[in-house]
């Protein structure tokens, strides 16, 4: 026993000091040892080396096209986050880039002078690339028609041309490099995103029903607040992480694969379907706790706090449940404690009106956690 605990101990160690470890030869550990984010940026920069090398060989060794600078610069910003970005990409690179060019084909026509020119390509181009079908590739439109004009090819149609092929040629390098080899997944992210708040959510249940149990001034309502905050900004990462790990899988070839998440994206939803109903009864208690200081919880009656005190642990310990993906959920005893509180409040006159509103606004939200975790 004393040898496995000595084993367990060590490795923890080890995995910590491998986690915190920021140098190169750390950072680059973890990238071939550890599926994850650095993982993950060693090979989309492998990738973007490749697709750039790849287009200007091409371009320069079997196409033979003169200075192809825009070729291993469409490829590189190509190889993107995710497939279906490489490839709405590609559509915008490509028609930012010919607009540049055919935007600086027009001024060298008509415009004489080489600086009047540039300075009528920068203005329309940046106008232009405004445009939102442009997306992040709208800025190219006047950039890619500065150079054109810069390097006195504006009125060269074989050298426009020569533009446009390099363009659309790198473009379609990244975009393929990206989809064939190793096309990047997300689902690690829904993995930690459900940990983090599954945690986070569960810490604030068993916050409120320390809360609640207690019959004393609150000592930290700020604090409880800050809590608040800080789960609802795990909310919203947990959104953005369900929005990037879905948008990974479209047009995925690696979209059946463990790594794209889908066996993590429900729970995760779930939790992130919680917050509402979780929002509500944290405003409750702490209205309720907060209404006289010095006699916090006038209503409802102790009995009735120490149900409400229980539902909300029980809920914790469903909440962490459904972090993890396949565990079972067991909600028993929170049905139980929800039955016993609704009967109090249609039974227990004797309470008082104010009694039975604290009690109603705080077993509401409590009622739609259990409902939303039913719905799983």
């Amino acid at each position: 026993m004393l040898r496995l605990t000595a084993a367990a101990g060590s490795t923890e160690t080890t995995d910590e000091t491998e986690r915190h470890d920021r140098t190169p030869v750390g950072w680059l550990a973890r990238a071939l040892r550890v599926p994850g984010r650095e993982r993950r940026v060693l090979v989309q920069s492998a990738k973007a080396t490749l697709a750039a090398t790849a287009a200007w060989l091409l371009a320069t060794l079997v196409l033979h096209l003169p200075q192809p600078f825009l070729a291993p610069y469409a490829a590189v910003f190509l190889v993107e986050a995710t497939v279906y970005r490489s490839l709405r990409g590609w559509i915008q690179q490509v028609g930012s880039v010919g607009s540049g060019v055919l935007l600086a084909a027009v001024a060298g026509h008509f415009i004489p002078w080489q600086a009047v020119a540039l300075a009528a390509v920068v203005f329309l181009g940046l106008l232009a690339g405004s445009w939102r079908r442009f997306g992040d590739s709208g800025v190219w439109v006047g950039v890619t028609g500065m150079l054109v004009i810069s390097y006195g090819t504006a009125r060269e149609p074989v050298l426009l041309g020569d533009r446009l092929l390099e363009t659309a040629l790198g473009a379609a390098i990244g975009v393929a490099v990206n989809t064939l080899i190793f096309p990047p997944l997300y689902g690690e992210r829904l993995a930690a995103a459900a940990g983090r708040l599954g945690k986070a959510q569960a810490a604030l249940l068993e916050t409120l029903s320390d809360l609640i149990r207690r019959d004393e001034p609150p000592e930290d309502l700020d604090g409880l607040q800050s809590a608040a905050q800080d789960t609802r900004s795990q909310v919203l990462a947990a959104e953005e992480a369900v929005g990037l790990t879905r948008e990974g899988r479209m047009l995925n070839l690696r979209r059946g694969r463990p790594a794209a998440g889908t066996h993590h994206e429900r729970p995760l939803r779930t939790l992130i379907g919680l917050w509402p109903a979780l929002s509500q009864l944290l405003a409750a208690v702490r209205t309720t706790a907060g209404s006289r200081p010095d006699h916090p919880f006038e209503y409802p009656w102790p009995d009735a706090r120490e149900a409400l005190a229980d539902l909300m642990h029980h809920l914790a310990g469903a909440v962490q449940a459904v972090a993890v993906a396949g565990r079972p959920v067991e909600l028993d005893e929170c049905r139980a404690l929800l039955e016993k509180l609704e009967k109090r409040l249609v039974t227990a006159e004797e309470d008082g009106v104010p009694a039975r509103l604290g009690l109603g606004t705080m077993t509401l939200p409590a009622r739609l956690l259990v409902e939303q975790l039913e719905k799983r």
